[in-house]
């Protein structure tokens, strides 16, 4: 099937840091876009741009053939897909389910197999990259479900990222996030340090960095967050309360591998002293403000 932007109408389902960016580029695109999000006057910058706002995530399934979204947490993940007035309750069969939320592999083939029983095609097709990936549309997407789905999701999945890898049946986009929450998790912890040891040996911790981030230390978080963390910039590009969550989730997964974590375990402990002392709803590079007391 082609996705035509004069044939298509698209829906997304939340319109935060991360949905607000792609719901724009979709617009950018010539599609015809309906939101949702809880507060419409969040998502009035984008209905000024064309996107038609829905009263419920039922509404606006009626009215799209391709729908993706982008939510908090596997809870809302569940209310939006499975509740009475949800997508899987109101959209036509032939509708495609993009579900870009990082979430549980659990959910993710709960979902896809009662959209198949719909005559409904879900992939869940987490992504990485945070705010700066989703404005300038270079997200990694990990996408998990059937093949051929992936194969004609594809060409819409370009418009938001550029490293778009299939990973296998459902769930398995969902398991690989995990993977790559596992691995920023310790990154993160090694960066912080990094640059509190910089600040008491007395350092410029800028100049360090010119040393260090093209060498075997660097990361993203190192390139893209450590200048935040200098600057004293803890907006987030992705919540606390967020990180919190899905390190939880690949804690429970690995508990069903019988999998120890140790360093993930730890990032998550600390992650909870943070967003205990009211910082939940800043970036992850506030954990700089933990270690460097």
């Amino acid at each position: 099937m082609a996705f035509i932007p004069s044939e298509t109408v698209i829906g997304l389902v939340g319109t935060g840091v991360m949905g607000k960016s792609m719901a724009g580029h979709f617009i950018q695109a010539g599609y015809e876009v309906h939101i949702y999000t809880r507060t419409k006057s969040k998502a009035q910058e984008l209905i000024e741009q064309g996107a038609h706002w829905e009263a419920s995530p039922g509404e606006l399934a009626g009215k799209c053939q391709v729908i993706f979204t982008m939510v908090g947490f596997p809870t809302d993940v569940e209310e939006i897909y499975l509740g009475a007035n949800g997508i899987l309750a109101n959209a036509q069969p032939g509708s495609y389910l993009v579900d870009m939320t990082t979430s549980s592999p659990i959910l993710a083939k709960r979902i896809y197999e009662e959209a198949l029983t719909r005559q409904m095609y879900a992939l869940d097709a987490p992504v990485s990259g945070g705010d700066i990936g989703a404005k300038e549309a270079r997200l990694s997407i990990m996408v998990g479900g059937a093949r051929d789905v992936f194969d004609e999701v594809l060409p819409l999945l370009e418009k938001l990222g550029t490293n778009i890898v299939y990973q296998g049946a459902a769930g398995s986009g969902q398991h690989t996030k995990m993977c790559n929450q596992i691995a920023i998790a310790s990154n993160m912890m090694g960066v912080v340090e990094a640059l509190v040891y910089a600040q008491k040996a007395g350092l410029d911790p800028t100049t360090v960095l010119k040393s260090i981030e093209t060498g075997a230390a660097g990361s993203w978080s190192l390139s893209n967050l450590a200048p935040r963390m200098i600057a004293g910039n803890f907006a987030p590009g992705f919540y606390v309360k967020h990180f919190i969550k899905d390190m939880k989730i690949a804690l429970e997964s690995a508990e069903e591998m019988k999998l120890e974590l140790p360093g993930l375990t730890l990032a998550k402990s600390l992650y909870e002293q943070l967003a205990a002392s009211g910082e939940e709803d800043s970036g992850t590079q506030a954990l700089f403000k933990l270690i460097n007391k």
